[in-house]
């Protein structure tokens, strides 16, 4: 198994050179297929420092306007060579260190779990940042039943063929375990680094995160309880004539009709 390291950038310049260098030296070859720099139209020199890496692995796309954190991170698992992801936040907060565990972890292709999401031990950020996380968390585990004890970390690997089925809109990446969860698939988790902030600033206040968090929130409640995909079984027909080909309703993974047709 390789694996495709997806990097959403905006204005990183400082820490995305030093995080793409990193992750080359400590995650194995044998395991890293590539990393995917989605660079969120920046103001900064992010782009020209992936270019300054000069390693064939490392790609660098970049938006022409600007479309957020989860349009980044879908232009990369879209562009991506190979069947996992894995994504980081580009401050470099998260420690590369930690690709080869959450990879493991995975399960095979078409198998859970289908995500593997990070668990921030020890967190570098401010007090005020650590207590919305905590209250966000709890709000969200209470009302999506997700069971996720910290969907911020951007740490996550993850089947790409099932985050390709997830529905998109703006902030999906942060309910990313709930959505793997409606479309049939069962997350783990695993603690995970937690690194301060090189260069610059978060591009979040508890404030923004908020009012965005909870707009969302309510959405995202909406469409778990909309989202009904049972497992379907192809009955094999006794006649010459082959069957016709199942026509899907919904968008949904391969992995619960191939599981079913394995019994």
């Amino acid at each position: 198994m390789r694996v495709s390291v997806v990097i959403p950038a905006y204005n990183e310049a400082g820490n995305i050179g030093a995080l793409v260098r990193e992750t080359l030296d400590v995650v194995p070859p044998s395991l890293l297929g590539e990393i995917i720099v989605v660079d969120d139209c920046s103001a900064d020199a992010t782009a020209a420092e992936v270019a300054e890496v000069g390693d064939p692995r490392v790609r660098c796309l970049r938006h022409q306007r600007r479309a957020g954190q989860s349009a980044a991170l879908r232009s990369g698992v879209r562009a991506a060579v190979f069947p996992v992801i894995v994504t980081m936040d580009g401050d470099g907060q998260n420690p590369p260190a930690d690709i080869a565990a959450l990879a493991a972890r995975l399960g095979a292709e078409g198998q859970e779990p289908a995500l593997v999401g990070g668990v921030r031990q020890k967190r570098r950020a401010s007090g005020s940042r650590r207590w919305a996380s905590r209250f966000a968390n709890g709000l969200r585990a209470r009302l999506l039943a997700d069971d996720c004890p910290d969907t911020g970390c951007g740490l996550k690997a993850f089947h790409r063929v099932a985050f390709l089925d997830l529905p998109y809109f703006s902030t999906m990446h942060r309910y990313l375990p709930a959505l793997f969860l409606s479309y049939g698939h069962q997350p783990a988790y695993l603690p995970v680094g937690d690194r301060p902030r090189r260069v610059g600033q978060s591009k979040y206040t508890n404030l923004g995160r908020a009012l965005v968090g909870l707009y969302d929130l309510f959405g995202v409640v909406w469409l778990r309880r909309r989202t009904l995909l049972p497992p379907v079984v192809e009955e094999r027909s006794t006649s010459t004539v082959a069957p016709m080909p199942l026509a899907a309703s919904a968008p949904m993974s391969e992995a619960p009709i191939r599981r079913a047709m394995a019994r």
